[in-house]
């Protein structure tokens, strides 16, 4: 039950019957209601500006149409114990304990859905996220917009939308040929002791090649690697198969599966650049012409050349883009275009992009090339997930990916564990860089917020087990109008909140909040849960096991929605810490 939804209902429904009986008037759309928890120091339950909004059109002062609306309310409404109106013009509601034991009875009957957005139209989603280049193991680089793209697509899958998780393979250019000859270097050394050539610049230097190399040599007994030239094409396919087995293992070792893996190359193989080319050139969205100098280079060193390019200034982009080099060849750009109208021709509604901060800069071609070959229908939404800073014993832990010498996913994994690294890495908003400290995350305190969340729930679990009942038992209640002490309202008022975090979650795809929000919902609970430390009233179980069932029916409410949060974050919630 979304609590804000079911009163911001009730007050447009008394609104349009006051309207008919010509006691108001309304606009055509009643934009700018809302509900929601009011400050603590007015001690109620929820608030809604519907007076403030509406005084204008009506010619009347907030206070005298609140004074209207909140009598319907009463009238209407049997759990409400009092309304309170505040200047200038807010109407405050306090519920009776009937309404707070419902609620909570609502919660534990739809334990799976408490939070989706029924009303909500479903759609589908294609998110494509991580697209590292397969060349070698992901690092913490690539971490954060990884998880940062699963939890976007559990939060919409969880509000019953269609989610497809999609990997792009830039399995084609100059990289992929530089880490093929990276890979036969290692051959060469491992089969005839050749010294790998370090000092050259454009090989990958990593030793995990050394692992790539052993099992190609492994399992391709048949292949002569005394001439590149004859092998290469092979090769490459087997390099590419290496690192991708590499890659899909790091994304499972967070916990992260994709649906598709769609390879570039293959669009390449397939001629679809040279059929987007010429859909853009029927549309008149390409030309002939000649282009500046890029930021940072070399004015004297640029020669100006006519090449084709693509209109994307007026899609409101600052230049026009390059579709195809000096030598004929597509550039990177002409493929992504050419993979962005694979994604519209599989019509999805939406489509989002995750990309690193060293891709911040490529937003707007791309998303002007959708607009162009949409009919500005589709809109790509992009997210940056900003870099991580990663700090262990108070310094700086820095990593290079030229080098070799970089933290990979799994090194992470194995110094802090998956539940860790997802939930710090969510702990923060993605526009921000953030600090990952290796010695805070794995701290007991309240200072590391997935240990708090986390030991929220194997405290309910401790109560449960010592009255040997399961969380999901079955609570026979008697008496339903319980008696809820303030501190039990707050945290009842903070899980009535759920569904909104769950709904800013998903439609500004902003995953953080949740994180955010149970850490908050659990320090409310341990609050609560040390006042029993000095007061026997507090406890949820007296010195004859006769547990409080008012209680016990909190914390089942309580347990539903810190389960679920840590579910969407692909976190685990342990019944014992």
């Amino acid at each position: 039950m979304n609590i804000f939804e079911k009163y911001l209902d009730k007050l447009k429904k008394i609104l349009h019957d006051l309207s008919k009986q010509n006691i108001i008037i309304l606009p055509e759309k009643l934009d700018g209601i809302n509900t929601e928890i009011p400050p603590e120091k007015f001690n109620s339950d929820i608030s809604s500006n519907v007076a403030l909004v509406l005084s204008k059109v009506n010619k009347k002062s907030p206070i005298k149409l609140a004074e209207v609306l909140s009598e319907k309310l009463k009238e209407n409404d049997k759990t409400i114990n009092e309304i309170s109106i505040v200047k200038p013009g807010f109407i405050n509601i306090k519920f009776k304990p009937i309404f707070w034991t419902n609620f909570t009875q609502e919660i534990i009957e739809n334990s799976k859905t408490f939070g989706i957005n029924m009303k909500e139209q479903k759609k589908s989603y294609l998110i494509e996220f991580v697209s590292a280049n397969p060349t070698g193991p992901l690092h913490v680089g690539h971490c954060r917009g990884a998880i940062m793209g699963d939890v976007i697509a559990n939060v919409l899958s969880f509000n019953n939308h269609k989610v497809t998780k999609e990997y792009y393979v830039n399995d084609y250019g100059n990289q992929i040929i530089n880490f093929t000859k990276s890979v036969y270097f290692r051959i060469r050394e491992i089969k005839f002791n050749e010294p790998f050539p370090i000092k050259n610049e454009d090989l990958y230097p990593g030793e995990y090649l050394i692992d790539f190399a052993k099992n190609i040599i492994s399992l391709n007994k048949d292949i002569d690697f005394n001439d590149f030239g004859n092998i290469s094409e092979n090769l490459t396919i087997l390099s590419v198969e290496e690192a991708l087995k590499l890659i899909k293992k790091n994304l499972n070792s967070l916990g992260i599966v994709h649906d598709n893996f769609i390879s570039e190359k293959k669009l390449v193989l397939n001629q679809e650049v040279e059929k987007v080319i010429d859909y853009l050139q029927k549309n008149r969205f390409v030309y002939k012409g000649k282009i500046k100098a890029p930021a940072g280079e070399n004015n004297d060193n640029w020669v100006e050349r006519e090449q084709l390019l693509f209109k994307s200034t007026d899609f409101g982009d600052d230049k026009d883009r390059a579709l195809q080099k000096s030598d004929g060849a597509w550039t990177y750009f002409a493929s992504d275009v050419a993979y962005h109208k694979n994604k519209l021709d599989r019509k999805y509604d939406y489509l989002i992009n995750i990309l690193g901060a060293d891709h911040a800069g490529y937003i707007k071609r791309i998303s002007s090339s959708v607009e162009a070959l949409s009919d500005s229908k589709v809109k790509l939404i992009c997210k940056v997930s900003q870099l991580v800073k990663l700090i262990k014993d108070k310094k700086p832990f820095k990593m290079s990916k030229r080098k070799g010498d970089y933290i990979t996913v799994d090194d992470l994994i194995h110094e802090v564990g998956k539940d860790a690294t997802r939930f710090i890495m969510l702990n923060r908003s993605s526009d921000v860089e953030l600090d990952f400290d290796f010695d805070n995350v794995i701290e007991k305190s309240k200072e590391n917020p997935l240990y708090y969340v986390q030991y929220c729930y194997a405290r309910i679990a401790s109560v449960f087990r010592h009255l040997e009942k399961d969380l999901k038992s079955d609570i026979k209640i008697n008496e339903y109008n319980f008696q809820y002490s303030n501190d039990e309202i707050k945290i009842l008022k903070k899980i009535s909140e759920w569904p909104k975090c769950i709904d800013i979650a998903s439609n500004k795809l902003e995953p953080h909040r949740i994180p955010t929000y149970l850490y908050e919902l659990a320090s409310l609970f341990h609050s609560y849960w040390n006042l029993g430390k000095d007061n026997k009233d507090f406890r949820f179980i007296s010195d004859n096991k006769k547990p409080n069932k008012s209680r016990l029916f909190l914390l089942q409410g309580l347990s539903i929605v810190i389960k679920n949060g840590m579910s969407i974050l692909g976190v685990s919630t342990p019944k014992s810490m």
